[in-house]
């Protein structure tokens, strides 16, 4: 086809590893035409990702691609790194799933926007600043004058992944490979997201491919579909055909996959096991010999909370509303101020080694796993590490016994425990961090996003695995997330937060179908279209 931007035949993947070569990517075709979607969709490990790395140039050291890649016409497998470098960040940019592993956490974001565009198109070190604030403005970062000073430590997940949408778009590319770009993001930023691509690419022609686990929005966003498994293309077509008349079946399994189910709420009596009263957090940013100006952040405005035994307590807001810094200041991971009780001891003001004897009760699921995971460990080693400190006794053979175990309850193959963390998609990565949560058996788990990168059919599958171990433990859950369909599922109790504040909370059938606040009709409405 004339009009074809990049055209991938007979595409092979492969990574060696000890256990022998796995085939990630098996033979597969695809075209991508000037000013088309293409969506990608797949279960974790199904080959989305490393199909658009390999295009890239951007493999693990013991990745190799063969096959052919044409950009324009190009062959980009085997293409020498020079020539690469001058197609990648300018004509072809890409979107990454994790942006806190794709920021550097030593620079500035402006000094990194501005990067690419003094590199690719000359621009000087004023003009680029100047054009990194246009960006921000752009993908909605408030404040961008004083924002583009902020190194990504002090930026909520949702917020980074901007960065990288402004990154991608700076030097106005032809193609935008967009790996989960909106992952990070709560449910109205999503569209705002959404919206901006779809103007882009009608504004200037860009072409896109979009790698997804929420078909919800392929449905909405894309013009072509390819299903993946495994690493083959099962089914491929114009969204409204496969979507409307799906023929394998896989693709009706993915189509049919949505976290369904309500949660029965704890006893009337259940005991109060968590709770924060007045709960107050700020952070001060900046006043450094180079950071300027300080900035005091008011993250959690004295916010009350009580989390009964058996109960899961879904907290919800846009980014930066202080969901995530809520639950670490309930944990005792942040400084801040206010009464906070576990069980019947205030923990308030315990010192560090009076809380250890709680941290086995108290654990967290981050929601970047790949940040989170040592990459000089296994992901046998790294669900363990726990029970090196809480339970030292346990020999080698006892720690891999129950290294097994965790690993086949959040659904993974325990034979690949061996293996270290790149070498897994960004959803098996994020089970590997509920594993080695679950497996101290604790009261309290804080699940910060932890189905973010997780396909819909997965997200079932951990929903399903967190109400069980709940029934099965007593289990108490605050679940973070922007992902309402997620929290409906699982959640007895819903807390609405924007600005730090609670805007409103309650039963998880009343906030749901009769929200009171506009700020919750405004969620709804972006999730479901009410």
């Amino acid at each position: 086809m004339a009009d074809t931007l990049l055209d991938i035949r007979g595409l092979n993947v492969r990574f060696s590893t000890p256990a022998g070569d796995i085939h990630a990517v098996k033979g597969i075709d695809l075209q991508v035409s000037k000013g088309e979607t293409l969506a990608i969709v797949g279960e974790s490990g199904s080959g989305k990702s490393q199909t658009m790395m390999a295009v890239m140039g951007l493999l693990a050291a013991n990745g190799r691609a063969e096959g052919s890649a044409k950009f324009q016409g190009e062959e980009m497998i085997g293409l020498p790194l020079g020539k690469l470098n001058r197609i990648r960040g300018a004509k072809i940019t890409m979107i990454f799933q994790e942006p806190m592993t794709s920021l550097d956490p030593l620079y500035k974001i402006g000094k990194q926007l501005a990067e690419p565009m003094m590199r690719h198109r000359g621009l000087s070190a004023k003009a680029a600043r100047a054009r990194a604030i246009e960006l921000l403005k752009l993908v909605k970062i408030p404040d961008p004058e004083r924002r583009v000073d902020s190194y990504p430590y002090e930026m909520s997940g949702g917020q980074r992944q901007r960065v990288m949408i402004a990154m991608a778009l700076a030097n106005d590319p032809e193609l935008l490979i967009a790996d989960e770009p909106t992952t990070a993001l709560d449910v109205t930023i999503q569209a705002q997201i959404l919206e901006l691509l779809a103007e882009l690419k009608q504004r200037i022609g860009l072409a896109i491919v979009f790698i997804s686990h929420d078909l919800g929005i392929v449905r909405r966003f894309s013009d072509r579909v390819a299903v993946m498994r495994t690493g083959e293309v099962v089914e491929s077509g114009p969204v409204a055909d496969i979507f409307a008349n799906p023929q394998h079946p896989y693709t009706k399994m993915l189509l049919a996959a949505e976290p369904t189910g309500r949660k029965a709420p704890p006893a009337d009596n259940a005991p109060v096991l968590l709770e924060g009263r007045d709960v107050d957090v700020r952070f001060t940013m900046g006043g450094g010999f180079l950071s300027g100006k300080k900035l005091d952040i008011h993250a959690v405005d004295h916010v009350d909370i009580r989390l009964k035994e058996g109960q899961t307590i879904g907290i919800v807001g846009e980014s930066g509303s202080g969901k995530s810094t809520l639950g670490r200041a309930l944990l005792r991971l942040n400084h801040g101020t206010g009464a906070i009780r576990f069980g019947s001891d205030d923990i308030s003001e315990a010192s560090r080694e009076e809380m250890r004897r709680h941290r086995r009760q108290m654990q967290l699921v981050f929601q970047d796993p790949f940040g989170s995971l040592s990459p000089r460990m296994t992901a046998g080693q790294i669900v363990t590490e726990g029970l090196l400190v809480h339970e030292p006794q346990l020999s080698k053979s006892d720690r891999d016994l129950r290294a097994i175990k965790a690993f086949m309850e959040v659904g993974l193959d325990p034979a690949t425990r061996n293996r270290y963390p790149h070498e897994f998609s960004g959803g098996q990565r994020q089970r590997i961090a509920i594993a080695r949560a679950i497996i101290l058996k604790p009261q309290v788990v804080v699940l910060d996003e932890p189905t973010s990168a997780l396909d819909r059919s997965v997200q079932k599958q951990i929903v399903e695995l967190l109400r069980d171990l709940q029934a099965k433990h007593d289990l108490s859950y605050l679940f973070i997330s922007h992902d309402l369909a997620v929290v409906r599922a699982l959640s007895d109790y819903i807390v609405v937060m924007k600005g730090g504040k609670i805007v409103e909370e309650g039963a998880t059938d009343q906030i749901f179908d009769a929200p009171r606040e506009t700020y919750t009709r405004e969620l709804m409405a972006a999730a479901f279209g009410k």
